[in-house]
């Protein structure tokens, strides 16, 4: 689906969803501006429902950003004075679907859906859903960049990093980094995203978070703590988590509520131990999803697929039972203090095959503090003289020494990456090197040389039957997170050099040694 398509139209007319929050005003918002810029004779921007919006921090934004929407109090009085009583032209729903239950359903000619939550209605055609990423305001601005659209209108700027900021509870939550690209790119005016942030909570809502943080549960085997909220907005959750976590004995805390469609929950932890955005993906695994950073993440539970795989079973006990079980079955490896029993491991070697690498230096000064963005998360790196930073065949990034790298890999002729900045390898997303120091980012494309692994280099290595962290020598404050089925390994020359490996690419990296 491409919005240069629809430029035909003489009419569009754009709807958010009933009970409109920042982010579907803020994509409903930037497409109207962008069919505008395209001629199309009549825009329109709407929403219906039982209740007009209500909430402080929308009020100022719809004011203070010259947000033009309407509101339908009733469809067939609506829909009354068009041909057949639907809307002429083309109706696209935004940050929710044609048909499904939180939006109004309005007749109409033409109908088309952009949409960032999880596939409610049929496939079609006129439908672009990405359901990875933590806003609709995302989606919206990767499609009009598609376009060349270049957003030089500070209102919808703000109107799109505020739509994210409210949907991934101060970006606590993101984990895709195109919404990371997003917030660092957008244009917008600060001090209104500030005056919208704290015009968000009304006297109900703090009664709502006091009422929770008296309710709720410890765990002192582990430390941990559960909160379950009464319905409320999602960044309320965080707020109550963000207390939560500053009791002493609570090092990790968990605090939800139900809605209409699933489980909203938000995750905070204050120990390296345990990284909020793996835990809050550990809770939601097989029923749900959920991400966002190291101290702070959240996720969704899905009602359905929650009832149908635990039918009997209450959200308190599921939370409790969740978190006792990553606890119960996750071991912790310092490797540079570790002594691995291998009595059990295989041998193995490493085959030769392509990686891509940049000499950090030769493009940044040393001292610079460097943050490479990855599908897998951001990865924080000091540049050094001897720095290399390795690409591998899933775009999976990783720090490694000029002494290493040469043992290890023999420089050839060629590219990493093709003569337009494409992966030759199907990269879902291209590493980009964002300078902390200075803001600039930099596609890790353009510098990324081609290295083949020289072979030979010799590890022992295990199938995993359970979960395993690894702080690795390399990095004592970040783990590598090992599940079932990846494996964990260890250099043959170095019994402190333990790592874990995917199981997809261990098998595309390694031989057994028979």
């Amino acid at each position: 689906m491409r919005l240069a398509d629809y430029k035909g139209y003489d009419s569009i007319t754009i709807q958010c969803h009933d009970n409109p929050d920042a982010d579907t005003l803020a994509s409903g918002f930037a497409l109207k501006k962008y069919f505008e810029s395209l001629g199309v004779k009549e825009t329109k921007l709407i929403y219906s429902g039982r209740n007009q919006i209500q909430k402080p921090n929308l009020k100022l934004m719809v004011e203070q950003l010259g947000v033009p929407i309407e509101y339908v109090e009733n469809v067939n009085e609506y829909v009354e004075g068009f041909e057949d009583k639907k809307i002429p032209g083309l109706l696209i729903t935004v940050d929710c679907q044609y048909g499904a239950g939180n939006v109004t359903k309005i007749p109409a000619m033409n109908t088309a859906i952009v949409d960032h939550h999880q596939q409610e209605v049929e496939d079609r055609d006129d439908m672009q859903i990405n359901s990875h990423l933590g806003s609709c305001s995302t989606l919206v601005w990767s499609m009009l960049r598609d376009e060349g659209y270049e957003i030089k209108d500070m209102n919808i700027g703000t109107a799109l990093y505020y739509g994210l900021y409210t949907d991934t509870n101060s970006f606590a939550e993101i984990y895709n980094p195109l919404d990371m690209d997003m917030r660092d790119a957008i244009i917008c005016e600060k001090s209104k995203i500030s005056l919208f942030r704290n015009s968000n909570l009304s006297l109900h809502e703090m009664e709502l978070a006091g009422i929770a943080l008296i309710k709720n549960i410890y765990n002192n085997d582990y430390d941990y703590g559960v909160i379950k909220a009464y319905e409320c907005d999602p960044n309320i959750l965080g707020l109550i988590s963000d207390i939560f976590i500053q009791v002493a004995e609570i090092t990790t805390c968990v605090v939800y509520n139900e809605l209409r469609d699933g489980l909203k929950f938000s995750v905070r932890s204050c120990t390296k131990e345990v990284a909020a955005n793996e835990l809050a993906a550990f809770i939601a695994e097989g029923i749900g999803s959920g991400g966002g950073h190291r101290e702070k993440a959240g996720g969704f539970i899905k009602k359905k697929l929650y009832e149908e795989k635990y039918p009997t079973l209450h959200t308190e006990g599921y939370f409790s039972a969740r978190i006792n079980e990553y606890y119960d079955t996750t071991t912790v490896i310092y490797a540079e203090e570790y002594d691995l029993d291998t009595t059990d491991f295989a041998e193995y070697q490493k085959r030769q095959m392509p990686f891509g690498y940049v000499e950090a230096s030769k493009i940044l000064p040393v001292g610079s503090h460097i943050t490479v963005r990855t599908l897998e998360g951001d990865v924080d790196i000091d540049v050094t003289e001897d720095l290399i930073i390795m690409i591998g065949i899933k775009g999976e990034v990783y720090p490694s020494m000029r002494e290493k790298f040469e043992r290890s890999y023999r420089v050839v002729d060629g590219s990493f990456f093709d003569e337009n900045g494409n992966s030759k390898y199907d990269l879902e997303y291209i590493p980009t090197i964002h300078n902390r120091d200075t803001g600039e980012v930099m596609p890790i494309s353009q510098f990324a040389g081609l290295c083949m692994s020289r072979g030979g280099t010799k590890i022992k290595a295990k199938e995993l039957r359970g979960r395993v962290k690894v702080f690795t020598s390399w990095d004592k404050e970040k783990y590598m997170l090992g599940k079932p089925g990846d494996y964990l390994a260890v250099r043959s020359d170095d019994a402190h050099d333990i790592y874990v490996v995917e199981r997809d690419i261990f098998f595309k990296s390694y031989d057994e040694v028979k």
